[in-house]
């Protein structure tokens, strides 16, 4: 009775020290005030296993604005950072809002989803598709505003989704 007791406690913590695997990560962080100044960095780390590299990913940027947001898009650099990277690639990234006449882009359109609540708004946008994160360890995403108005107004919250996509061949 004791030894099978041990024995499915000495299970349970092996299984349990185990990195789960990645189905869908996605953070959220609230910008301060709604101002987003360009040395607030919002940064999100994601911790991939071995058997994770095995696989392609869907990547999206989540922003919430209110109404009073006043572009129809916006200017992000994202950087990314690779386990045993000591610096990281930095690319320039524009997320569409709205449409050409102002209007806040609504579900389906350009493979955004919006949600509207009153006056605030939430995009999910794709910003790359089949990404490959070639080796397990710790990712990390940052983020920083690359408007010309600083700060930003009437920014809310910035996010990071990554879905699993499918197997590498």
């Amino acid at each position: 009775m004791k030894l099978s007791f041990t024995c499915a406690l000495l299970g349970m913590l092996v299984f349990a020290c185990k990195p789960p695997r990645l189905d869908t990560f996605e953070k959220n962080r609230d910008i301060h005030r709604s101002e987003w100044a360009v040395d607030d960095k919002p940064f999100f780390e994601l911790d991939l296993a071995p058997e994770d590299t095995a696989f392609y990913y869907n990547m999206y940027v989540n922003v919430r604005h209110t109404d009073a947001y006043p572009y129809s898009n916006l200017w992000i650099l994202i950087g990314t950072q690779a386990p045993g990277d000591s610096t990281a690639i930095t690319r320039r990234v524009e997320l569409p809002l709205a449409d050409t006449y102002g209007k806040w882009m609504g579900s389906g359109v350009n493979g955004i989803v919006v949600t509207n609540n009153d006056d605030i708004f939430e995009h999910r946008i794709p910003i790359q598709q089949s990404a490959i994160f070639s080796k397990p360890g710790r990712y990390r995403f940052t983020f920083e505003q690359n408007m010309r108005q600083n700060p930003l107004p009437n920014i809310l919250s910035m996010g990071l989704r990554i879905e699993k996509a499918a197997p590498r061949n």
